[in-house]
């Protein structure tokens, strides 16, 4: 039976594009579908969201020939400051203090708004002749057979593929339509986002106050922008996303403070409900899944975007060897390569944060204490300093070859 493609990727978000590029370079011929128009994914108002890209994540975009697009568009994230923290009060006096001069490979990472990669993704899939971009396509059905794998879209169309990727989503509704169940729990948080800029520069330093009510991360952009990352209990975060601009930045600054001057909104705030889902298994018959299709986590980490590349990488290195050897890409042992490389490292991912989250988003006096001075003396000892550097720059781990910056 005939394949009009070897790789059928469902979602055309970042990961989806990321694995189409890295397949692409391989060899395999693969069709990128998305429910949106081209245009709406390319609009500089679609997504308001930053990335804090680790080191190891910033390779493997340089890697796909993307990294060269945007860097100059970067900020490089220098030191990181983490403390707790309560509206009007600043920072606990013992916090966690990281620097980019303890390690060897220059700063921790670069924030990248999503309004430049996501461009740069499309354009450089643009430049690829094995790749075929399918926009404005919403998947409706997928079948599975002994050969491949059939989707069908909204109009009737139909795409057949010796393997399927949902890149479609925490709802991913590829892994829905596979009977995957997923496990998780609503944190009861939303996640406020938009950028300010200030009057004074923040020096390439990454804030993370934890609030009783969650963390409020201050990340470096390039001049003197930030962006914002506000947790807030659902309701309240409701009340504050419904206030006019003013009255938005009346509730930020007395838990933003005063240390980079006054502050303005830049753009369009948007709000996102927080939730762990872990899918139960990330493969299937002729199916693999990545990114928020796989996996869901807090954003209190900022590894989200980064985890998801981790997955590219390791997927692509597992298809592209298995083609090299003449195995079947979609066989069950190739597949399982890559959920055994992935699944445990994103389980301890998810279960580090949720535990974070938790201790963290209270304001119980003796809690607050232990875990203050928790990071104090994290903060106190090179060693620990130095690990904890490491683990945020993606440097840990069996690391994929495109994530040490070597070809697959």
């Amino acid at each position: 039976m005939t394949h009009d493609t070897d790789i059928l990727i469902v979602g055309g978000g970042l990961n989806g594009p990321s694995l189409a590029l890295a397949l692409a370079q391989g060899g395999l011929r693969v069709t990128v579908v998305d429910a949106l128009p081209r245009d709406t994914r390319a609009a500089p108002e679609f997504d308001g969201r930053s990335y804090s890209l680790a080191i190891a994540s910033t390779r493997v975009l340089a890697g796909l020939g993307v990294w060269a697009d945007v860097v100059d568009q970067t900020q490089p994230i220098l030191q990181i400051k983490a403390s707790d923290g309560r509206p009007s009060e600043g920072a606990a006096p013992l916090f966690m203090h990281f620097d980019h001069t303890e390690i060897e490979e220059g700063p921790m990472g670069h924030m990248l708004e999503d309004r430049i990669l996501r461009p740069a993704l499309l354009a450089a899939m643009d430049r690829e002749p094995l790749i075929t971009q399918v926009s404005d396509a919403r998947v409706t059905a997928q079948q599975i057979d002994a050969q491949g794998a059939t989707v069908t879209t909204e109009s009737g169309k139909t795409f057949r593929a010796r393997l399927l990727v949902g890149c479609d989503g925490r709802d991913s509704p590829t892994a829905q339509r596979a009977g995957i169940k997923r496990t998780g729990w609503d944190y009861g948080q939303t996640g406020l986002v938009c950028a300010v800029a200030h009057e004074l520069p923040h020096n390439g330093c990454a804030h993370q106050f934890f609030m009783p009510a969650g963390p409020l991360a201050i990340l470096p952009l390039p001049g003197n922008r930030s962006s914002i990352v506000w947790t807030e209990r659902t309701q309240t975060a409701a009340a504050i996303h419904a206030l006019d601009n003013a009255a938005y930045l009346d509730a930020l600054r007395p838990r933003f403070g005063e240390f980079l001057g006054e502050i303005s909104l830049t753009g369009k705030r948007f709000a996102y409900p927080l939730k762990l889902t872990i899918a139960n298994s990330f493969i299937g018959p002729r199916l693999a899944l990545v990114g928020d299709a796989a996996h869901g986590m807090h954003p209190i980490a900022g590894q989200g975007f980064n985890f998801g590349l981790r997955d590219v990488a390791a997927l692509a290195e597992v298809l592209i060897e298995a083609m090299r050897r003449g195995e079947d890409i979609a066989n069950p042992l190739v597949l399982e390569r890559y959920q055994q490389w992935r699944r445990f490292d994103t389980m301890m991912m998810a279960v580090g944060t949720d535990s974070v989250n938790r201790l963290f988003s209270n304001d119980n006096p003796m809690i607050r204490g232990l875990r203050d001075l928790g990071m104090g003396a994290i903060s106190a000892v090179p060693a620990l300093r130095r690990r904890f550097i490491r683990e945020a720059a993606g440097l840990t781990g069996e690391l994929p070859r495109l994530m040490r910056g070597l070809p697959i």
